[in-house]
């Protein structure tokens, strides 16, 4: 596997093909496709997440394969990634996730829901006044720890609630490129403390990422060594 850094060279932000391929949050989604893809046929088999530093987009990737400067428009760097892990170990972390749970319908049918609204709606079902819900940032916080303290089982990590910051809620919309059917995304942003307890299952968490919409920025863990 390979880790790199992806920085937008600054004499390319003033180009106005950029700008047109960071339109949307679909048409950045391409962009970011175009530094891994070799073919139409090509499955993704990359994570990645993107940060604004200094005005001007930096994406972080995790792939199979190392990305390709087609356009030009990028500094790239990469170097082979095969993290070395212990039970035990306890290391910080950022991670970038779309936190949904996946609900049956009475016809059988599938749904996601956002954690944070699905926690609104169970506070407008108490029969609860808006003006009397705890403030949003604690709504966020819990919801979104909860979310995160279940996946860590199936994913070889714990994590304790005084160890983790769940905020940054956002909610976006958006259509594909020529499509009528609009998505919606909604993202918690995490930082903190956990510790491996399945060095194995934590390796491909890292590798494959964590929780859905990982096709648009969701799901990449990144983690350094924790600090005494």
């Amino acid at each position: 596997m390979y880790l790199s850094r992806i920085r937008l060279r600054p004499d390319a932000a003033e180009k106005r093909e950029f700008w047109q391929m960071m339109g949307s949050e679909y048409q950045a989604h391409h962009m970011v496709w175009d530094l891994f893809t070799d073919g139409p046929e090509r499955e993704r088999d990359f994570l990645y997440r993107v940060e604004d530093i200094g005005g001007l987009p930096t994406i972080y990737a995790v792939g199979r394969r190392e990305p390709v400067n087609r356009g030009g428009m990028w500094t790239i760097e990469t170097k082979s990634y095969d993290p070395i892990l212990s039970r035990g170990q306890r290391l910080a972390f950022v991670l970038r996730a779309n936190p949904v749970r996946t609900k049956c319908d009475e016809k059988g049918k599938h749904h996601r829901h956002d954690v944070v609204m699905e926690t609104k709606t169970l506070l407008k079902q108490q029969g609860r006044p808006q003006e009397e819900w705890p403030p949003e940032p604690e709504i966020v916080g819990q919801a979104g720890f909860a979310w995160l303290a279940t996946r860590g089982e199936a994913n070889g990590f714990v994590v304790a609630e005084g160890d983790v910051r769940a905020d940054g809620y956002t909610q976006r919309r958006f259509r594909k490129r020529k499509g009528r059917h609009e998505i919606s995304l909604s993202t918690i942003d995490y930082t903190g403390i956990l510790t491996v307890t399945d060095p194995e299952k934590f390796k491909a968490a890292l590798y494959t990422g964590i929780g859905p919409a990982k096709g648009f920025g969701c799901g990449m863990m990144m983690v350094r060594p924790a600090m005494r």
